[in-house]
């Protein structure tokens, strides 16, 4: 008695294997190429609202009084999508709120850098450069200014 070679119907595991591979290049080629889009697309999203914070109709209104912006840390302005931060004592610096990889808005300030959740950016207090995450660019300076107390937005 012999016995005929097993040929299972269906694809064969090699054709399986290489779909599977195929697959997954293009789901992480698509979600690489998402990314850089909105990358590109957020970073000229995150300059208006730094020129319209800076000349727009908020400008001049004071943000906060010098006292409620921590040494070593920072505030963020929701409205104003602004963050105000005090890197050194009486030192006082502004950025853009929208983070530089896909547009959400920062949420807070803590040990030394201004935290997105959306995908864990983090930037510096100092100079806005990014410090962890997949942010692409700093955050955008906004200009203030500092009169005894109180701080502004300039324009």
């Amino acid at each position: 008695m012999t016995s005929a070679p097993f040929h299972p119907a269906g694809p064969a595991r090699r054709t399986v294997v290489a779909a599977a591979g195929a697959a997954g290049l293009a789901v992480a080629l698509t979600a690489c190429s998402g990314s850089d889009d909105a990358s590109d697309d957020s970073g000229a999203a995150a300059a208006p609202p730094a020129s319209e914070g800076a000349g727009g109709e908020g400008a001049g209104a004071a943000l906060a009084a010098t006292a409620d912006i921590p040494e070593g840390g920072g505030k963020v302005f929701a409205d104003q999508k602004v963050v105000v931060t005090q890197p050194t004592a009486g030192e006082f610096k502004a950025f853009s709120a929208t983070c530089t990889h896909q547009g959400c808005a920062v949420k807070s300030v803590s040990d030394g850098v201004i935290n997105c959740p959306c995908h864990n950016s983090n930037f510096s207090i100092t100079d806005g450069s990014v410090q962890g995450g997949p942010a692409p660019k700093p955050l955008p300076a906004v200009q203030i200014t500092v009169s005894g107390d109180s701080i502004r937005l300039a324009g």
